[in-house]
């Protein structure tokens, strides 16, 4: 598994077992609760057919950025697409926020302000999908460097169903009025991006303040199926680098070292009682050891070695469990083996975001609205949360802005029914070698993209009658 932020181990099967055979409705018409806030059918029919006329140009984008993925920080191609698109469509735009961010600005009109975001980054995964247009040529990196590249979690879908969305609100202004604020940010995988966005300057750089946030993101449900719910949906997370620090020298004089190997050694296992033995078992966490790195030589003990952990919570106490938890593993472990007060093991931080927690008041409008777009069986609200994480909200951190983040199908329905027929929960996963987007959910996803900005911007929405 990658080390990134981005969904990993969504865990959602539980969502997808209510449906046992999903097919995408593309025009539905349901019953819906008497208090909704619905579109009119006119402005629904308009939307559907807007994005209809653009799915093959927006499939088309899809392809080119599915082609031409880029790592984190480095979306200079992505970005400039996303900037070259909105401009052409009037929106005032800001580019070069956190080196790649892109802000664009339609202002049309009287009413809220809602911001719409969509990651850009991709994997260091080779891919193995074999189609036409898959990502072959590896990224050079500043230091001369090559990698395989892959978008292996969807971002390059999530950038174009942000286009799609942008193109069918332009096209749909006489029926709408607020502010629409698009932006594209980096660098989501490592789990930093929004905050950096926001250290350089996202807040000061005079953008009109959300009343309302929305994002979305791929799953390997069918496609047709979009997941909103209220509540907890995506767990907190912390990347954090531990160093054992010791004395190094030969493989046959150990007596004569402070072996750092052996220290992280046992901390890998003693870390493991932490979640078994510390925390109520009804408090979900996951404490994961992605990455040793210690030594060159068979012959030679190492000066250090170095633990790169990954932390899944849903509640700040025990998150602060686990780091205080970890720290006194990791001291017990040196001083017992002898490690001197200035040599204890350091604890680095690379990146943190909090828990993704959808407002059930915005949830109570968009929510129908989705039910009335893909139809009733085909919008899931009863979920359990996922131990996967975003640093979506992290651009929102303090301000109480409302925000609604959905889960949308990209699975080829047929393909999905197999998988759950020979018992396994997806039929393929995230941040995978063979992890595709059908090309059909690209469409289906600037429809769900565009009617969940219409749910608080529309002129028309109000009660069902």
């Amino acid at each position: 598994m990658n080390k990134s932020t981005c969904c990993q181990g969504l865990s959602i099967a539980a969502m997808l077992a209510l449906s046992s055979a999903i097919t995408p409705v593309t025009n539905a018409r349901e019953s819906l609760p008497t208090q909704a806030h619905l579109l009119s059918s006119q402005l629904l029919t308009q939307l559907n057919d807007t994005v209809a006329s653009d799915s093959e140009r927006l499939i088309a984008l899809y392809k080119d950025l599915h082609q031409h993925p880029e790592i984190g920080y480095t979306e200079v191609r992505t970005a400039g697409i996303v900037s070259q698109q909105l401009r052409e469509l009037g929106f005032d735009v800001t580019e070069g926020i956190a080196k790649t961010g892109v802000v664009g600005v339609l202002r049309n009109g009287d009413g809220p302000t809602v911001w719409y975001r969509a990651d850009m980054d991709a994997l260091r995964v080779r891919e193995a999908t074999g189609f036409d247009y898959a990502a072959k040529t590896k990224q050079r990196l500043a230091d001369g460097s090559e990698i395989d590249v892959m978008h292996a979690c969807g971002h390059d879908a999530h950038v174009t169903w942000l286009l799609g969305m942008a193109k069918a609100m332009v096209a749909l202004k006489p029926a709408w009025s607020g502010t629409l604020v698009v932006y594209a940010q980096p660098a989501e995988e490592p789990g930093t991006g929004a905050q950096s966005m926001v250290d350089d300057g996202l807040w000061q750089r005079g953008f009109p303040k959300p009343d309302y946030a929305f994002g979305a993101h791929v799953v390997p449900g069918p496609t047709g199926l979009v997941a909103s719910a209220a509540g907890v949906r995506m767990a907190g997370v912390d990347q954090l680098d531990i160093t054992f620090h010791g004395v190094g020298g030969h493989g046959s004089t150990p007596e004569l070292t402070l072996d750092p190997v052996v220290m992280a050694a046992q901390a890998v296992l003693a870390y493991q009682t932490i979640i078994s033995r510390n925390l109520d078992p009804q408090q979900p966490a996951v404490l994961t050891v992605g990455a040793i790195e210690a030594g060159r030589d068979n012959n030679v003990i190492p000066a250090s070695a170095l633990l790169k952990l990954n932390l899944r919570w849903f509640s700040h106490e025990v998150r602060e469990l686990l780091l205080r938890r970890i720290d006194e593993v990791n001291r017990g472990i040196a001083i017992a083996a002898g490690v001197p007060d200035d040599k204890l093991p350091t604890r680095q931080m690379k990146g943190s975001a909090g828990a993704v927690v959808n407002d059930a008041e915005l949830m109570s409008r968009v929510t129908p609205v989705l039910r009335q777009l893909l139809g009733e069986q085909n919008v899931i609200s009863d979920f359990p949360s996922a131990m996967g994480s975003e640093d979506f909200a992290e651009a929102f951190k303090g301000m109480n802005v409302p925000y609604a983040y959905q889960f949308i199908g990209v699975a080829p329905p047929a393909v999905f029914a197999k998988a759950r027929a020979e018992g396994k929960t997806f039929p393929y996963g995230l941040h995978n070698p063979d992890f595709f987007v059908d090309l059909a959910a690209i469409p289906v996803g600037a429809r769900v993209n565009t009617a969940t900005a219409l749910s608080v911007l529309a002129k028309s929405a109000g009660p069902a009658q």
